[in-house]
């Protein structure tokens, strides 16, 4: 049997109690309450239990020093002055976009407004693939295998394609050949994913291969790949609701403030601040670009 330590003891005492007194300033619990709000989550838990005494130290090393800076009459400079006034409305702001957080609610209309608008983007594929790794692959080396050179890989990767055309069976050949050693053990098997699961190339590969079609070898900063899509769904509304309902309101707490901006009449000195950006040339006429190279993968 594991023995746990004991749970520390926290005193609980009425908020408007006195818990520290500094010279002649008195702090409450409520205060030290709140204090401890505004640090980053992940230790406020730890101050108000183990760590109380160490942050009661911080607070008195802060509000001597600030009584000290009072009693010198640095409260009165300029400089204090200005950077009070520009902490407080930083703070207003983040006060504001805190508020339109909470208060924005996303109702059924907005919330399936945005899914027919992004449902590609809920899209599921199920696949297998075979890795072919090229020289340089993160991938590690096999046992006893060759490090490929680029031409070696793709070349394999395409007679390992034309005998799946033909008719092998993929999950032996992905057994065999298949350098990703563990889909490869699966017989290729990849499971189940969306968008931004897979590196670039391969995601938009399977994302528009058609069920059951070999595809051509696809090739990414691991090797070239060779996939099978088996199955593809769009996952539904009420699948994907709580999580747009929660990827909504600060989507739209930044257009608020966009609007806000936008809406007030600025004047920028351009001697001071530079010309403004140029806007994007409108696209002309004539030939095609060249073809670019795939996305980087991620």
């Amino acid at each position: 049997m594991t023995l746990q330590p004991a749970a520390p003891v926290v005193a609980q005492v009425p908020p408007d109690k006195v818990v520290l007194t500094i010279g002649d300033e008195k702090v409450t619990a409520g205060e030290i309450d709140r204090m401890i709000e505004m640090i980053p989550e992940q230790y406020r838990n730890q101050m108000r239990t183990t760590g109380r005494r160490q942050f009661a130290d911080n607070i008195i090393r802060l509000k001597v020093m600030a009584q000290e800076a009072r009693r010198r009459k640095l409260d009165e400079t300029p400089a204090y002055k200005q950077q009070l006034a520009f902490q407080g409305e930083q703070l207003l702001a983040q006060s504001l976009y805190q508020n339109l957080l909470t208060t924005t609610k996303v109702d059924d209309a907005a919330a399936r407004a945005y899914y027919d608008q992004h449902k590609s983007e809920y899209e599921m594929v199920k696949a297998h693939h075979i890795l072919i790794r090229v020289k340089g692959s993160p991938v590690p080396l096999r046992k006893d295998q060759k490090d490929l050179t680029d031409e070696e890989a793709l070349a394999k990767a395409k007679d390992i394609r034309k005998k799946l055309v033909d008719g092998a069976d993929f999950a032996t050949l992905a057994k065999a050949e298949s350098d990703d050693v563990g889909s490869g053990a699966n017989g290729g098997d990849v499971g189940e994913f969306g968008h931004g699961r897979m590196v670039a190339p391969f995601e938009q590969a399977a994302l528009s291969l058609p069920i059951g079609q070999i595809s051509e070898p696809v090739k990414s900063q691991f090797g070239y790949h060779i996939i099978r899509v088996d199955e593809r769904k769009t996952k539904t509304f009420d699948e994907v609701r709580a999580d747009i309902e929660k990827k909504l309101p600060p989507e739209i707490a930044r257009k608020t403030m966009d609007d806000l901006k936008n809406n007030v009449s600025v004047v920028m000195d351009p001697e001071y601040f530079g010309p403004a950006p140029q806007a994007p040339a409108a696209p002309t006429l004539g030939p095609p670009p060249a073809a670019k190279a795939p996305p980087t993968a991620k």
